[in-house]
């Protein structure tokens, strides 16, 4: 039987390799920008073009390389950052495993225009699928400029499983700005089709912050600190009226490389335990600096898993941290003490008298008897606003207003049906809407079943102009960051199909001339980042499409929010439209929206 087991060539081996490190455009953009900040560049400039499915152009003035350097770089395992297994434990740099650019000419057309300060002439070098074509001098700037052209493209299968244009935008966002903000110290731009996206002047740390995020960040962000034997803390974490839904606020960095880690992500959580707004994640920018030979970060080809000596006590320390800084800010709910509280310690002179404490008596007073006035008892210190003590402990403790109070009264417990078929319905904590049916009581999530209502009339409205947008007395601009701006774009079609009109104004703005009927003119930048958080949240599912996605978006982000009163007629309304639904039982994210509680069930439970 002749040999099975073979060899294989270099280009094969370099297109596998490829896979682990060259995912998409994105992690193009990673390894070029990390190799420039490597290089000590103070000026990046990253150009794309197709979300760099067509070009990623990263051009800097960093050092340059050599003739020679240049024609190795593109060689497996060549690299500049390492020489022994030691310095694998001493790492400072971002990249150091000399597979990237390997990878990235196993897959694309590239080329490289580099020179060194001390050389008058630089190097030009041009591979397509790992094999060299052009190696000649050539007059640049000093620095790097290199190009990287029609990704996958010997690759086929791989390009067609690559994303909407703007989804790969998205992610080429987000990698630019896991580095940018790692390196405020260095001026960073990202140009997209000729159109720029970021101009990041050199700053501090919360400057480039607010420079990514937006201008709306400047009032959420407070500063953490902690300095310890182990480790160094330093950054920012957000306000928690400030907290989303999903993530993509979230940024930790060990030793200025931006890292995965669920475990101290779980330490910065649980720091904001019973302050944040349910179901929502706090955004935070936090920095670590720790001696390289207490982490390993060589575990994965993307570098971004890093392993700790003693996760335990680092979690340990940023999760009081995090405590301190949001205690410190006063972000925790804290007792309001009035007057009446207040304990008057007397000051005592040399000359005070000092009295034996006297306490009168009223022997006509009867803790039982409920019927005196309010004059009978005006000056004793008890409970004397309320005629009747239990009325007191019921309204104590029963946690409704008086305005529920003076609406309950209003309103019958009778949930039988009157002569003339009219059904009397009943709000339960301003949340869920009862009503008796034969089989027993019925209880509808109201804001469930507006999202209900809301997204068939969306859908209903996919391909024709079924709703008209109700125009606002004053548009509104609305600023958001480059990620959601562009997701924002990508959708803005169809969401005007719906009943808006939004129009792009560039910046990363956009301004609300009108929005659909059945959506509330109240909070529009609150119900706007809502609708883009949902939509982001359902991205991840392929089975959705992008006009379903944009359909559940707009219902959960416009639908009745829990904790609103209702009147009976608006009940009743949303009672008929919904059981006008095509499919009332759940909502488009797939929650029950009613329950019926059977009479036997309320037998058993009365028993």
């Amino acid at each position: 039987m002749a040999d099975v087991i073979k060899l294989l060539p270099d280009s094969i081996a370099n297109q596998i390799a490829a896979g682990e490190v060259i995912q998409r455009p994105a992690s193009v953009v990673k390894e070029l920008v990390e190799n420039s900040v490597d290089s000590g560049a103070d000026n990046i400039v990253v150009n794309i073009k197709d979300s760099g499915k067509t070009l990623v152009q990263v051009i800097d003035n960093g050092c340059g390389m050599s003739e020679t350097d240049a024609r190795l770089c593109w060689e497996r395992h060549a690299t500049s950052k390492i020489s022994s297994a030691n310095d694998l434990f001493s790492i400072q740099t971002k990249g150091f495993r000399g597979e990237a650019l390997a990878s990235i000419a196993a897959v694309a057309e590239v080329s490289l225009k580099t020179r060194r300060n001390e050389d008058e002439l630089g190097t030009y070098i041009r591979i397509s699928g790992s094999e060299v074509l052009t190696n000649e001098p050539v007059s640049c700037t000093e620095g790097s400029n290199f190009s990287v052209k029609n990704l996958f493209y010997n690759v086929p299968a791989r390009r067609k499983f690559l994303k909407s244009n703007s989804a790969e935008l998205r992610h080429v966002i987000n990698e630019f700005c896991h580095i940018t903000l790692s390196h405020p110290e260095i001026e960073f731009s990202l140009i997209h089709n000729n159109s720029q996206i970021f101009n990041l002047s050199k700053t501090n740390l919360k400057q480039r912050i607010i420079s990514i995020l937006g201008k709306s960040a400047t009032h959420s962000l407070i500063p953490v600190h902690a300095e310890t034997s182990m480790v160094n803390i330093e950054g920012y974490i957000g306000k928690p009226e400030y907290a989303k839904k999903t993530y993509g606020e979230q940024f930790l960095f060990i030793n200025k490389r931006y890292i995965k880690h669920p475990y101290f992500h779980k330490a910065v959580i649980q720091a904001y335990d019973k302050i944040l707004p349910p179901d929502t994640l706090p955004a935070y920018f936090i920095y670590i600096e720790t001696d390289p030979s207490k982490i390993d970060i060589n575990i994965h080809p993307t570098k971004n898993e890093i392993k700790f000596e003693d996760e335990t006590s680092i979690w340990q320390i940023m999760n009081a941290t995090v405590k301190e800084s949001i205690g410190r800010h006063n972000l925790i709910p804290s007792i309001d003490f009035n007057n009446e509280g207040i304990i008057d310690i007397p000051f005592l002179r040399s000359d005070t008298q000092i009295r034996q404490p006297s306490e009168s008596i009223d022997p006509s007073f009867n803790p039982f008897e409920i019927e005196k006035t309010e004059s009978d008892f005006s000056n004793r210190n008890t409970i004397n606003k309320h005629r009747n003590i239990f009325d007191y402990l019921e309204r104590l403790y029963s946690g409704t207003s008086e305005l529920d109070e003076k609406r309950s009264m209003a309103i019958p417990l009778d949930f039988n049906l009157s002569n003339n078929g009219t059904v009397r319905l009943l709000q339960l904590k301003n949340r869920f809407i009862l009503t008796a049916v034969k089989s027993g009581l019925l209880i509808i999530d109201q804001k469930r079943a507006h999202e209900r209502i809301l997204y068939e009339e969306n859908l209903k409205a996919e391909g024709k102009s079924a709703f008209s947008a109700q125009q606002n007395l004053f548009p509104e601009i609305i600023e958001l960051n480059p990620s959601d701006y562009v997701t924002m774009i990508d959708i803005l079609c169809e969401l005007n199909q719906l009943g808006f009109d939004i129009r792009d104004l560039g910046n990363n703005s956009v301004v609300i001339h009108g929005i659909p009927v059945n959506v509330k003119n109240s909070g529009l930048k609150d119900m706007v980042d809502e609708m883009l958080e949902v939509y982001k949240s359902y991205q991840g599912d392929l089975k959705i499409r992008a006009k379903e996605r944009i359909a559940r978006s707009v219902a959960q982000a416009s639908a009745i929010p829990y904790g609103k009163v209702l009147e009976q007629e608006e009940m009743r309304e949303l009672v008929d439209q919904l059981f006008g639904c095509e499919h009332p039982d759940y909502s488009p994210s797939g929650k029950p929206v009613f329950k019926i509680i059977l009479i036997e069930e309320i037998d058993k439970i009365l028993k």
